[in-house]
């Protein structure tokens, strides 16, 4: 862990880091020259920082103070994370307020905001954007509602209601701010991956073993995918595919900040589940923290935090908590997408259709990110194609390696369905 000694103390400062990340609200092009100022969460909230985006949107990333490490690896503890509020300015769009953005020791957080210009404001959205968006507390520091058993297999649907033959990875979710039959809240239309990344970031602590860092989001892609496979929601006469209740679903808080290495990890596995044989429905994988809330059958997410301390890796971290027959599996289709990974590596000197693929979509997406340079769409992975390959991978935070490896291919399609589906709105 990083910590700075200083000269006349014994003691050391543990510190996080932070990164903002700013783009439009629609046509997806981030905004150059956005001043974000970041203040301390105290009575004082005196201004620690004041960053400038670059032309990918993008501000450098800082240390911030943080609260020591051991305060996040057991139960009980004081808050483990450091809290700051953000103020994101820019000529001709609206100011955004974020307070609570939450800053764990030698952790990279992720906070991406999304500006709407002032001229295409409505008074009620001017209004709206005028509020600060407060970000709740993390679930293993606050008390929130236990998770309401359920059956992890949904027989009651099997037959009237499930509509696809295997599951999918959808493209977006539709995310309902409340309880299911709260009709005040809103609903959200979230990246599948986005989602993910939220509801991990909300519900463990990103200093955990990366073993229990992914068995925990195996358990979360698994029990959201059930949700939409079985269409819970839908079946039930709602417009949502899942819920942000505790009671019922997993925590999502709508704009909060994520973490560098859940990030990873989600892209690696976003389109992973668990299942026993026989069945096909991903199953409902339900968990609790194991110290305030017990749960006979289920992970316990300290407990799976001290099961990867052994040195479990993340299937025997589930098999431990879910039994052995658990296994981990794979969704064929990912809706939205263009085209499937073609299974291999494009690096320099590959050729063929998939490096086509690549090309166009990077062509699409310098349109709103024009230090991505322009590309003959020649099917010849060269030097020019690893520069934009670089370039990309560095705007969106992935390792820049210059290869288009798994979670890259699948980044730069996501990015091209936003860029170009959102320029249809615009």
């Amino acid at each position: 862990m990083r910590k700075r000694i200083y000269p006349a103390e014994t003691s050391t400062q543990s510190f996080g880091q932070l990164s903002v990340n700013t783009v439009t609200q629609l046509g997806f092009k981030p905004i150059n020259s956005a001043k974000v100022t970041i203040r301390k969460a105290t009575p004082e909230n005196e201004i620690v920082e004041e960053l400038t985006t670059t032309n990918l949107g993008r501000t450098v990333t800082i240390d911030l103070d943080a609260p020591p490490l051991e305060y996040s690896l057991e139960p009980n503890n004081p808050k483990p994370y450091s809290e700051y509020n953000l103020e994101i300015t820019a000529p001709e769009f609206e100011t955004v307020k974020i307070a609570g953005c939450q800053i764990l020791p030698d952790q990279l957080a992720l906070q991406d905001v999304r500006m709407i210009p002032s001229v295409e404001v409505s008074s009620k959205i001017k209004q709206q954007q005028q509020e600060i968006l407060v970000i709740d507390p993390h679930t293993l520091y606050a008390e929130y509602p236990p998770k309401i058993p359920e059956s992890e297999v949904k027989d009651d649907v099997e037959d009237s209601f499930i509509v696809l033959n295997q599951p999918v990875v959808p493209s977006i979710i539709i995310v309902h701010d409340g309880s299911p039959d709260d009709t005040s809240a809103p609903n959200y239309f979230v990246p599948f991956t986005s989602y993910i990344k939220n509801v991990a970031s909300s519900e463990i602590y990103s200093t955990w073993p990366e073993s229990t860092i992914q068995a925990n989001i195996l358990a979360i892609l698994s029990f959201t995918l059930n949700r939409i496979y079985t269409e819970w929601y839908r079946a039930k006469g709602k417009n949502f595919n899942i819920t942000s209740s505790t009671a019922f679903d997993h925590k999502f808080v709508y704009g909060r900040n994520i973490y560098r290495n859940i990030s990873d990890i989600v892209d690696q596995l976003f389109v992973n589940y668990l299942s026993r044989p026989g069945i096909v429905q991903p199953i409902l994988t339900q968990y609790c923290d194991g110290v305030r809330v017990q749960c006979e059958n289920w992970m316990t997410q300290w407990g799976s935090k001290y099961r990867g301390d052994l040195g479990d890796d993340a299937i025997e971290i589930l098999r431990y908590f879910y039994g052995s027959d658990m296994y981990i599996n794979t969704a064929e289709k990912v809706s939205g997408i263009p085209s499937s990974f073609p299974g291999y590596n494009l690096q320099q000197g590959s050729t063929g259709e998939p490096v086509r693929v690549i090309q166009r979509q990077l062509n699409a997406i310098s349109k709103n990110y024009p230090a991505i340079p322009r590309l003959k769409v020649d099917g010849v992975y060269g030097p020019k194609t690893k520069e934009a390959v670089e370039i990309f991978q560095k705007a969106f935070l992935l390792p820049v390696t210059g290869i288009v490896d798994y979670p890259t291919w699948y980044k730069i399609s996501d990015i091209f369905v936003a860029v170009t589906r959102l320029a249809e709105l615009v």
